[in-house]
């Protein structure tokens, strides 16, 4: 009956605006992506955190004079498989984030500076953790559960902001590996990084926070380099952790995400584009994917894993517009995609590969909808696979199992004024991997989800009803 009702919201959601996406021939565009596809920088590529507001419409801000501006949104994701997995079922999970930052020239008189602060509240449950039985989700909103200092940091741009340098609390992942075409998706698998790089490394996640430090410099206007250093911690990822606990004890290294890249948009560009090569050095702890602490197999002996140090990867990433008929408007195509592979370590995945289209401006009036399909690659070290095998095999089983995990999404945002978008997706699982269910004896079956993203800027919406 959940399911069923779940379900029943998600469609509801698209027969609501999908007439008003035909009816309204001369509609305003009201706001940028979506909340959760914050604006990149030029010249970085750096998004936004991944909930942050992105709105353009008059936003409600009571403290702009006193140099302070305020981000308040809510992100909700639903979620229900009505084929695969291993049972159906639905879930929901959903994040409050409420930001600030502080222009310290306007406050103290520091030309360039500015401190970042943002707490976060995530609720709600992973479908994929309750009735798929793989581990990537199919809500990028779900993780740390619960109330978080997310952000706690001072940015001071020099050299008339071709450096930028950043320090304090924060996590690498909205400032690595970060695209705002990434999501207008829902799955984890794409939003809001490559999954990949979570699976392999130590890379800090958001709203997770820990000590970092990073630094940017612009080459010329379209080219850049940016490298950071971020603590690893086991402790940041327990459920119990807040984000409040400043300590570095039980810190086991760092982990140092690196980009160069090429960049243009919409001011130098009539067609913008991004292409980055990243990658990081991991001199923190990890468990071994295989083996225990006495060099048996994990999963069959019940030991604590082996502890390893130091892994590393690389990637190619790269986001071209093809089409944009009006040179006036943002409307048009975009191919995006990304490769990865790690370069040393003991790792869950070998390789990673993602390709997708993003159509900006879809009917009539609707110049911020968005149609956008993705689909990626997830291929499992050998390491991985003799574990999975040796489960079930030991379960009675045969080892046949697929090295490869697909999974796509098709998905439709559609902005609602100001303030409110809607992204009904559809999402399909090929081979989901059973890490959460080892000593099944067979394949868990092919997954068609139905999802329902919404994201609600709370300044845009009290900026449109105060008036500008």
């Amino acid at each position: 009956m959940k399911s069923l009702l779940l379900c029943a919201a998600c469609w509801a959601g698209v027969t609501t605006f999908a007439p008003a996406a035909f009816a309204q021939e001369a509609a305003d565009p009201a706001t940028d992506a979506p909340l959760s596809t914050a604006p990149a920088d030029a010249a970085s590529g750096k998004a936004l955190p991944a909930e942050t507001p992105a709105a353009k419409a008059p936003s409600w801000q009571p403290l702009a004079d006193q140099g302070i501006t305020l981000s308040l949104s809510y992100t909700g994701e639903a979620a229900t498989n009505v084929t695969g997995g291993l049972r159906k079922d639905a879930a929901y999970a959903g994040q409050v984030y409420v930001g600030a930052d502080l222009d310290m020239n306007t406050i103290a008189g520091i030309e360039g500076g500015t401190i970042h602060a943002a707490i976060t509240n995530r609720h709600g449950q992973s479908l994929s953790a309750i009735a798929l039985g793989n581990n990537t989700s199919v809500q990028e909103i779900y993780g740390t559960q619960n109330t978080h200092l997310a952000i706690l940091t001072w940015e001071q741009k020099l050299l008339d902001g071709r450096l930028d340098i950043e320090a304090g609390r924060s996590q690498a992942n909205i400032y690595f590996l970060n695209s705002p075409l990434y999501c207008n998706f829902q799955s984890n698998s794409a939003c809001g990084n490559p999954t990949f790089v979570f699976k392999n490394s130590n890379f800090t996640y958001f709203p997770a926070s820990s000590w970092m430090a990073r630094a940017k410099v612009s080459l010329t206007d379209k080219v850049w380099v940016h490298a950071g250093v971020f603590e690893v911690n086991p402790d940041r990822k327990r459920a119990t952790d807040d984000g409040f606990n400043l300590s570095t004890k039980n810190a086991t290294g760092v982990i140092v995400p690196w980009e160069l890249g090429y960049g243009t948009d919409f001011t130098n560009d009539r067609l913008p584009r991004h292409y980055i090569v990243g990658g990081w050095f991991d001199r923190g702890d990890y468990s071994d994917p295989l083996r225990d602490d006495q060099g048996g197999i994990a999963v069959l002996t019940g030991r604590p894993a082996a502890t390893r140090h130091g892994r590393s990867g690389i990637y190619f990433r790269f986001d071209q517009m093809l089409t944009r008929p009006d040179p006036r408007s943002e409307r048009g195509l975009s191919l995006f995609g990304v490769a990865m592979t790690n370069l040393s370590g003991d790792v869950e995945e070998s390789h990673y590969l993602e390709l997708g289209l993003l159509q900006t401006g879809t009917f009539a009036g609707r110049d911020k909808d968005t149609l956008g399909f993705v689909i990626n690659d997830q291929r499992f070290s050998d390491l991985a696979m003799e574990r999975m095998r040796a489960a079930r095999v030991s379960a009675g089983g045969t080892g046949d199992i697929a090295r490869h995990q697909y999974m796509m999404e098709l998905a439709y945002g559609a902005q609602i004024g100001p303030a409110v978008r809607l992204s009904p997706n559809i999402q399909y699982i090929i081979h989901p991997d059973q890490t959460s269910v080892p000593f099944r004896t067979k394949d868990i079956p092919d997954a068609v989800v139905l999802g329902f993203k919404f994201t609600v800027d709370a300044n845009a919406l009290l900026g449109g009803h105060h008036g500008s």
